[in-house]
C-alpha cells in the first residue's frame, strides 16, 4: 500500500544525479512531504508466514529462557518491527529519518488500540527506535549485535555502489548464528532501470553476501551477472533458504503471480563450525 499518489518513477527522478551520501538528506525530504510511496501500510505476511511455519527450526525464536535481538533497517513506520516484537524480539527500529520514526511511534501507539499485532510468542518483546546511520560503526549506547535482521526494501533502496558496504555491515551486526533475512525486491526489474528501487534480482543477494565487501562481475548496467558468483571467501554469508513465499505485499507480485524471494542467511563460517 502507498502513501501517495505519486507515480512510480516520483522516485528515481527525486534522487536523480544526487551522490550516495546525499541519499540520506533525500529520504528525510521525502518523509517531511508525506511522499512515502514504497509505505506498504502493513506488516510483511511473507515474515510473518516464515516465523510462523518456522521450517526445520531455522529460525531461533525467544522463549522465557531466551530473549533473542532483532534489527530492521529502514524501518519506516515501524510495520516489521511491530511484527518482531509480537514474536517476542526485542527489536531495533532504525532509520535515518527521524520523521519516519515519529511515524513509527505513531504506529506504535495506535497498535493495541486497533489490535494490531496480536502476540505469537511466549510474551511480546521491547521496541526500540534508532535515529541512526546504518553504516556508522557505533549506536551510541547500543550493543550492535543481533540475532536477527529483516531486510526488505533496504537494500533496494540503497545505490547499487553501497552494496558491498551493506553486506559487509550486515555480516559484522548477526551474532555468531544470526540470521539475516531478506524479502527480495524488485526481483524483476532490469539493472538498466533506474533506482531508486534499484533492481534486486536473487543473484545480487548472492553476489554481495556470499563475499561481504567485494565487488562481484557485473555487466554493462552495473548489475550481477547470474552464474558468476566467486568463491566464497572466509567471511562470507551462505544462503540457507531462498523460496518464493506463498504471499508477499500487493507490490511484489504481478498478474496474480508472486515475484519476491525471501532468502536467510548465516555466517558461512559458523554454520560449518556446528557440523564439525
Amino acid at each position: 500500500m502507498s502513501s501517495s499518489n505519486e507515480p512510480p518513477q516520483y522516485l528515481s527522478e527525486h534522487f536523480k544525479g544526487s551522490q550516495p551520501q546525499e541519499h540520506s538528506t533525500k529520504w528525510n525530504e521525502l518523509w517531511e512531504k508525506s511522499l512515502t510511496p514504497w509505505d506498504r501500510g502493513g506488516p510483511s505476511p511473507a515474515l510473518y508466514d516464515l516465523l510462523k511455519e518456522n521450517p526445520n527450526g531455522l529460525i531461533s525464536l525467544p522463549d522465557d529462557n531466551s530473549k533473542k535481538r532483532a534489527l530492521v533497517p529502514g524501518c519506516g513506520r515501524g510495520h516489521d518491527v511491530l511484527l518482531l516484537s509480537s514474536f517476542g524480539y526485542d527489536v531495533y527500529g532504525l532509520d535515518v529519518s527521524s520523521t519516519a520514526l515519529e511515524a513509527a511511534k505513531e504506529n506504535a501507539a495506535k497498535a493495541p488500540i486497533e489490535e494490531l499485532y496480536p502476540t505469537q510468542g511466549v510474551k511480546r518483546g521491547s521496541v526500540t527506535w534508532l535515529a541512526q546511520d546504518f553504516f556508522a560503526q557505533d549506536w551510541e549506547g547500543v550493543d550492535t549485535r543481533f540475532d536477527v535482521i529483516f531486510d526488505y526494501t533496504f537494500f533496494c533502496a540503497l545505490p547499487p555502489a553501497m552494496r558491498p558496504s551493506w553486506a559487509s555491515r550486515m555480516r559484522s551486526l548477526l551474532v555468531p548464528g544470526g540470521r539475516l533475512i531478506c524479502l527480495e525486491f524488485p526481483t524483476e526489474k532490469s539493472s538498466s532501470e533506474p533506482g531508486p528501487p534499484w533492481a534486486a534480482p536473487p543473484e545480487e543477494y548472492l553476489g554481495y553476501l556470499s563475499n561481504p565487501g567485494a565487488i562481484p562481475r557485473k555487466d554493462e548496467h552495473g548489475g550481477v551477472l547470474a552464474g558468476k558468483v566467486e568463491t566464497p571467501m572466509p567471511g562470507s554469508l551462505k544462503r540457507l533458504v531462498h523460496i518464493k513465499p506463498k504471499r508477499t505485499h500487493p507490490g511484489g507480485t504481478k498478474d496474480g503471480r508472486v515475484q519476491d524471494y525471501i532468502s536467510v542467511w548465516t555466517q558461512a563460517d559458523e554454520l560449518a563450525s556446528s557440523l564439525a
